[in-house]
């Protein structure tokens, strides 16, 4: 919580909610290093498991510092506070901050899981743990690398990604990520109390789904071009990627 209400600060002084983001991302790799320093489980899974959350966040974190900035904040973030309105705004947005905090450590039951397991001997959950876990920030960052080029192009202005990934999903970015921590979740499942491990997943898949993922970006990517991504939605599948119901004009 120590480090949101610092980031807070950070926004109060720049007026860009978006470092949260920042901070969000960055606090699983806190969570995991206490765990290996305050648990007495099985080094070599710890540090397995580890490595994995290190290299899913700093891979993140340094997309999510590029966007930070080089872009004026989030619209989503912007539109949240509009909704707010100007009364005690800060304040609210001081309390999302610990919120996200407060839900980072629910996303963080498969570390604490996995940390605690003394067993030396692995478990066929951890491997396929780790191949979805390697699909997932595979996946991932070949989405926002997608994303990227074409936003980078001035030709693509004012028109809608269907490259690669995004031909096949509105967010494929957001697919992978639950991919990632479904490979968490199931990473637990060698554990005991391992079951509870998947609740970190399906909370994922809840904020992807219907709260700060997929809901926002259609809200603003409609404003922003109604007319194409309108006919996007038609044609492409929200979540999972998939074949398009019809072929799109070329």
């Amino acid at each position: 919580m120590g480090l949101m209400s610092g980031l807070w600060g950070i926004y109060y002084i720049r007026r860009n909610s978006g470092i949260v983001d920042l901070g969000w991302t960055f606090s699983f790799s806190l969570i995991m290093g206490g765990c290996i320093l305050m648990s007495d489980g099985w080094e070599p899974r710890k540090w397995l498991l580890a490595g994995m959350v290190w290299i899913w966040s700093f891979r993140l974190l340094r997309h999510i510092y590029k966007r930070y900035i080089t872009t004026d904040e989030d619209p989503r973030y912007q539109e949240i506070r509009k909704k707010w309105g100007t009364r005690y705004v800060d304040l609210k947005v001081y309390f999302m901050f610990i919120f996200q905090g407060l839900i980072a450590l629910v996303l963080s039951l498969p570390f604490f899981i996995v940390s605690m397991n003394k067993s030396d001997s692995w478990s066929i959950f951890e491997g396929w743990g780790v191949i979805l876990w390697f699909i997932g920030v595979c996946g991932e960052a070949l989405a926002d690398k997608q994303l990227r080029d074409f936003k980078n192009n001035p030709e693509n202005e004012g028109h809608v990604c269907q490259r690669g990934l995004w031909n096949y999903s509105r967010h494929p970015n957001y697919f992978f990520e639950f991919v990632t921590w479904l490979g968490f979740g199931v990473f637990a499942l060698g554990s005991t109390g391992g079951l509870l491990g998947l609740i970190s997943p399906l909370l994922m898949l809840i904020l992807l789904l219907k709260v700060s993922g997929i809901p926002l970006a259609e809200e603003q990517s409609l404003k922003s071009k109604p007319v194409a991504y309108k006919k996007y939605q038609q044609t492409t599948s929200a979540f999972v990627p998939w074949f398009k119901t019809e072929n799109r004009d070329e």
